[in-house]
Parts: structure tokens; C-alpha cells; sequence
């Protein structure tokens, strides 16, 4: 049950996949070693450049938009409904991203859709620094984000394989998670300090200014060094062929729905943490920027480690989600302000590598044809979930309390990540150790015997 490198017991056809991704194409990289190889490639390190900027500016509008609606309403729940309304759309058309992605050369899509996304932040800071915004007008530019964001996702996560070639894919993964991670440990804090002095319309413009960046850098890529796949051409049935593909393959069905069940449940931060700074330790946005921040360094220590490895395998997957789930519910419970605090890191470096294990191992056992469809998939279950739990979680927030709220999200995640670690663990036929060095998935006896 792993894949990449060092695979020692994946299912057969997930090296196959792997393979035949390298075969098609020979001009790929050999795979590099070291945390940081996937930087040597010169059109990624411009793409990580880039990301960086613009992920520093969406950290900023996210926690300036959560505390702007938690400011005009005073509701955690109208807190969810906005993140529900930017992952709905995800949910509704999320499969046709990812057709869009396999039809269209990834490139000129990006610099669509970064352009239209830098707009929504900019429209929003000229509403609210105009002092006409209303809380309609943060539910539609959320909306339109994610409108966008149907088609970049999808886009974006494939057009890493094009930038480093099949061999650097798990490696550039975890990059990029460790990008988005860092900026979330700079953004939240800048916009604390923002929302404080000067209000949430600054830091609305400074995201929409930040697109600049990547732009700049897909604009100056070089096309010759980059991995092409070759787009499909339009024909029916594209979407449930994608359908078909993954629901065949267990490596690739049960992660997704492992990330559907924590993404839906457990990644509801920004309803926990501001019911938690507002109703329990009573604070401000500086001390949600803290805690969001705390987190990042958590996720950002996840990401260094996840790209350390090289390889993502599905017993490291299902352990991280059981551990994630347990600590959500400690997390919850926890008495004092500090000792709540201090839990948030290690929520972050599991919760992170849950995300960039089943990411990575998705990308990896996928053919690069059918790589956008089974990504957009990935995306849709991950975050399309949020419009069904953020305002689930949200509304037993509000009723019975942030620890409830947050005990609850924990349980269900729990819950599901232990009914598919049997699963997994019965098609892998692996079996549950527990020793001194802890507790894991190992091959069972059978599977030894019959080895040997």
C-alpha cells in the first residue's frame, strides 16, 4: 500500500501507472534526492516563486474575510455559509474542471484563470475601503472565487508533472504544500496586523496586487523545458470515462474518500478557531492570526517532511488521518489557553501530511491523460464537501458551543478514517503492529510466507 520510489507493497498496476508515465515522456528529469530538488528545474522554481507571492495575499484575504463577516454579523455559522460558497461551486461542476484541464494546454489556462481570480480580491477592497461592503457582497466575490477555482485547481495540481517530469512529482507536491504553508505562517500574521491599523479592504488589495506574480512567472517559462501532455480532444462520455477509471482502482477510490470524510469534517478551522477566540478565550484578530499561524508552522513542518521522503505511501496516510482525528478531539477539550495553542501545531503537521500524502499518491498512480479528471475529482471530494460540513459544523458551533463543534468534526473523521484504514488494510492485506516504536500497517504473516 504505497506508491513512488521505494513502493513496497502497492498494488501492481500503481508502479505500471508510473511507468508508463515515465515512458511517454523521456526527456524527464532522473529523480533527484534532497528535500529541495524539484527547485533545481528552473520553470518550477519560477512557479514557486510566484505561488508564494500570491499565496501570501490569499492568506491574507482569507483571514480578513472571515473576521470582515464575523465583524458585520457576529455569527460563526455565516462564517461557514461564505467558505461553503466558495467551495460550492467545487461540488456542483468540479468534474468538468477537470475535463477542461485534460482538453486545454495548462499554461495559457493558468494565466486565465490567476488573472480572473486576482480581479474578485480587488473588486472586494474597492468595496469594502469604498465602505459600501455588505455581507451579499462577500458571499458573491467567495462564490466567484470559487467559480474560478474549478478550473485552476485541476490546472494547477497537473501542471506540476508538466514543470518536473513524472520522477519529481511527490517531491514537487510537497513543495508546494510547504509554499502554501509558509505563506499561511506570513499572511495571517500581516493580516492581523492589517485588519488592526487599517481594516480588512487592504488586505483584500493586496491579494488581488499578489496575482501579479505568478503571472509574471508562467509568462516567463520556457515552454522547451517543459512535459507536455498531449491535450484530449473533446468527445463524449469524457467525464464518467473518468469516473470508471478511478472507481476501478482501489489506490486511488479509497484516499479520496478518506480526504472527502476529513476534508468535509475536519478542515473547518476557520469556524472552530474564530468561535474559539470569540466565545471562549476572547480575544481579537491578532489572536486569530496566533492561532492560524500556529497551525501553518505545524503544516509547513508536515510539507519539509513529506518532501524529505520522496515517496507517499497509504499506511503513512491512513495513520496521519487517525492521529489528525484523535487530536482533534484533545484539541477541543483542551482547558487553557496555551496548552490549546501549542495543540494546534501537531494538528498541522498531521492534518498536512494527510492532504499531501493522498495528493501525491493520487498524481502518482494516475496516467497523465486521465490526470486532470482524477485530480478535479480528488479536489471536488476534498474541498466540495465544505459547502455540506462548514455549515453543519458551523450551525453546532453556534448551538452547543466551539468545543462540541470541534469535538464533533473530529469524531465523524475519526470514525471514517478508521473504517477505511480496515478497508485499505484488507486490500493491501496488511495488518495493525503495535510495539514500542509505536503503532503501524505491516504486511501480514501471509503475505511474508507467501513472499518468501
Amino acid at each position: 500500500m504505497s506508491t513512488g520510489n521505494g513502493a513496497d507493497s502497492a498494488p501492481g498496476h500503481i508502479s505500471t501507472s508510473t511507468t508508463r508515465s515515465a515512458s511517454r515522456n523521456p526527456a524527464a528529469p532522473p529523480g533527484g534526492r534532497g528535500m529541495f530538488s524539484s527547485l533545481k528545474i528552473r520553470n518550477y522554481r519560477l512557479f514557486a516563486l510566484g505561488q508564494a507571492v500570491s499565496n501570501t495575499g490569499t492568506w491574507m484575504q482569507r483571514i480578513a474575510q472571515d473576521w470582515l463577516v464575523l465583524s458585520l454579523t457576529g455569527s460563526a455559522s455565516a462564517v461557514g455559509i461564505t467558505i461553503a460558497l466558495q467551495f460550492l461551486p467545487m461540488m456542483l461542476f468540479g468534474l468538468y474542471g477537470g475535463v477542461l484541464a485534460d482538453r486545454l494546454a495548462k499554461r495559457p489556462l493558468l494565466l486565465a484563470t490567476q488573472s480572473a481570480m486576482g480581479l474578485t480580491g480587488i473588486a472586494l477592497a474597492a468595496l469594502t475601503l469604498a465602505g459600501h461592503v455588505q455581507v451579499w457582497h462577500v458571499y458573491l466575490a467567495a462564490f466567484l472565487l470559487g467559480l474560478v477555482t474549478v478550473v485552476d485547481n485541476p490546472a494547477r495540481q497537473t501542471f506540476v508533472s508538466e514543470m518536473v517530469g513524472p520522477a519529481q512529482v511527490a517531491n514537487a507536491v510537497s513543495l508546494n504544500s510547504a509554499n502554501f504553508q509558509s505563506a499561511r505562517l506570513v499572511g495571517p500574521a500581516l493580516a492581523g496586523v492589517l485588519i488592526t491599523a487599517v481594516g480588512s479592504g487592504w488586505a483584500f488589495l493586496l491579494n488581488g496586487l499578489s496575482f501579479a506574480a505568478p503571472l509574471a512567472g508562467l509568462l516567463l517559462m520556457r515552454t522547451n523545458e517543459l512535459h507536455p501532455v498531449q491535450p484530449q480532444p473533446r468527445a463524449k462520455g469524457q467525464l464518467r470515462e473518468g469516473l470508471r477509471y478511478v472507481a476501478g482502482r482501489p489506490e486511488l477510490i479509497w484516499p479520496i474518500v478518506l480526504v472527502g470524510f476529513i476534508g468535509t469534517f475536519g478542515f473547518n478551522f476557520p469556524i472552530w478557531l474564530s468561535a474559539f477566540v470569540d466565545h471562549v478565550f476572547h480575544g481579537d484578530a491578532g489572536t486569530y492570526g496566533l492561532f492560524n499561524t500556529l497551525i501553518a508552522a505545524g503544516s509547513l513542518a508536515g510539507a519539509l517532511l513529506a518532501a524529505r521522503r520522496g515517496h507517499s505511501r497509504l499506511r503513512l496516510l491512513v495513520t496521519a488521518a487517525l492521529l489528525f482525528s484523535a487530536l482533534l478531539l484533545v484539541t477541543a477539550f483542551a482547558p487553557g489557553f496555551w496548552l490549546f495553542a501549542a495543540l494546534l501545531v501537531p494538528l498541522g503537521i498531521f492534518g498536512l501530511t494527510v492532504n499531501v500524502t493522498a495528493n501525491s499518491s493520487v498524481q502518482m498512480a494516475t496516467d497523465p491523460e486521465m490526470r486532470g479528471r482524477v485530480m478535479a475529482l480528488f479536489m471536488m471530494v476534498f474541498t466540495g464537501g465544505t459547502p455540506i460540513g462548514a455549515p453543519l459544523v458551523g450551525w453546532v458551533t453556534d448551538t452547543y458551543g466551539a468545543r462540541i463543534g470541534m469535538a464533533a468534526g473530529g469524531a465523524v473523521s475519526l470514525a471514517a478514517a478508521a473504517v477505511i484504514a480496515v478497508v485499505l488494510s484488507r486490500v493491501g492485506n496488511l495488518r495493525l503492529s503495535v510495539s514500542r516504536h509505536g503503532v503501524a500497517f505491516v504486511p501480514s504473516r501471509q503475505t511474508l510466507t507467501t513472499a518468501a
